[in-house]
């Protein structure tokens, strides 16, 4: 089936073309390759004292990424250990920076350390939880021992800063940035794509994606914690909703690119799910406001009525299990990117029949346990991300909801 796009939405993809040509070549040419400084990463160290460490946080010439940081916060307990870890002079890992523009830096790792050192000494952090020190806790800064205040005063931060001649052009820069944050491992947890897709190719279409990805229906069908009248008002989460994992990893925000990808995907069927989802976030950043406002009304009109007609489970699907010694059908105990997909893009191009859905919906819930069924080896089988598998389930699910809505 061919998507329904607004104006201006369809993407050119013609920069996927060129992915498979990476990816071989003879020795002569990776020699010619490593002598033309070709993908080398050009840096230099620094060392900043801790003290300084509040004025690089609150400088202009440090560009922070809140986002980030708002959904990888460290508890007092953990930046207290960075203290107590500098007062034992334990050697830190370097932070990474990369340079935007000639003494202009990104933060691409380190942001939680910066932000412990800065409310470290701007008096806002109350120790807790030291081991090694435990007469410290309940001090701030300010209440320290003065030998102790002046020994943590001599420690150091250091740094590795990934230089701007490291890529010739715009784009080389953002892919070379791109491999190094994704090998970056951020407090021994390698980054997951859309953590590293948030840093890299942060613009107007990935906060619309921020965004959407509180709204209350997709919370709803996958276990998220609802936005709370603070978070609202305030934009503080909750530490309940940190320590939901698939919001940590910024899950809930690829979830909503996937949606608005998938609704060409079909026609772009070049590269990898991921290559092809960092390519549309990187393009997708260029789209005009009026293109973004009409793209979150479809987002918001799909889910709520997806929502509205298969309720909380809607993304869970009906798959065959083994329990014990035999095999039966029940509902999957969480939602899966399988049914997700083909029902949010399906239910997308049908919008227009809302009212029509609506009135099919007790129709919908009691044959859609024989569609899985029917059709298990698409849904509860090994599923792919390959496209003729993301084609099959969309036409599958397609023809589903016409054969009712007929």
């Amino acid at each position: 089936m061919i998507s329904m796009l607004l104006p201006g939405e369809k993407l050119n993809f013609s920069a996927l073309e060129n992915l498979d040509k990476r990816l071989s070549s003879t020795d002569e040419e990776s020699n010619e390759k490593y002598e033309k400084g070709d993908v080398r990463i050009v840096t230099e160290q620094a060392r900043y004292p801790l003290v300084s460490v509040v004025s690089m946080v609150t400088s202009s010439d440090y560009e922070l990424n809140p986002e980030f940081q708002r959904r990888h916060r460290w508890d007092k307990t953990k930046q207290s250990r960075l203290i107590e870890s500098f007062i034992m002079n334990v050697p830190i890992p370097p932070i990474f920076l990369y340079e935007v523009k000639y003494a202009k830096y990104e933060v691409m790792d380190g942001l939680q350390r910066l932000t412990a050192i800065h409310d470290f000494y701007s008096d806002n952090l109350v120790l807790e939880g030291l081991v090694e020190w435990p007469e410290l806790n309940g001090k701030k800064y300010s209440q320290l021992p003065t030998q102790i205040k002046s020994g943590v005063d001599r420690r150091y931060l250091s740094s590795i800063i990934l230089l701007q001649e490291t890529a010739k052009t715009y784009d080389e820069a953002q892919r070379l940035k791109q491999l190094v944050f994704e090998r970056i491992n951020s407090g021994g947890v390698t980054l997951e794509p859309q953590e590293a897709r948030n840093a890299i190719y942060n613009g107007n279409l990935n906060q619309l994606c921020i965004k959407l990805a509180r709204n209350e229906y997709l919370c709803r069908t996958w276990d998220i914690p609802l936005p709370t009248p603070e978070e609202i008002n305030t934009g503080e989460v909750s530490d309940e909703l940190l320590k939901n994992e698939f919001f940590r990893k910024m899950s809930d925000v690829e979830l909503v690119l996937r949606f608005f990808a998938f609704r060409q995907r079909p026609e772009n069927p070049k590269g990898t799910l991921k290559e092809f989802l960092d390519t549309y976030l990187k393009y997708g950043n260029n789209f005009s406001i009026e293109l973004l406002s009409q793209m979150e009304i479809i987002f918001n009109d799909t889910i709520s009525l997806v929502y509205e007609i298969l309720g909380k489970k809607a993304f869970r699907l009906w798959r065959q299990r083994k329990k014990q010694s035999n095999q039966s059908w029940d509902w999957y105990n969480r939602p899966g990117m399988t049914a997700y997909d083909p029902i949010m893009y399906v239910f997308s191009q049908n919008l227009g029949r809302r009212e029509e859905i609506i009135s099919k919906k007790e129709q919908i819930n009691s044959n859609i346990t024989k569609f899985y069924e029917d059709n298990y080896i698409s849904f509860g089988g090994h599923s792919t991300t390959n496209i003729s598998s993301i084609n099959d389930r969309n036409k599958v699910f397609a023809q589903f909801l016409d054969n009712i809505l007929e």
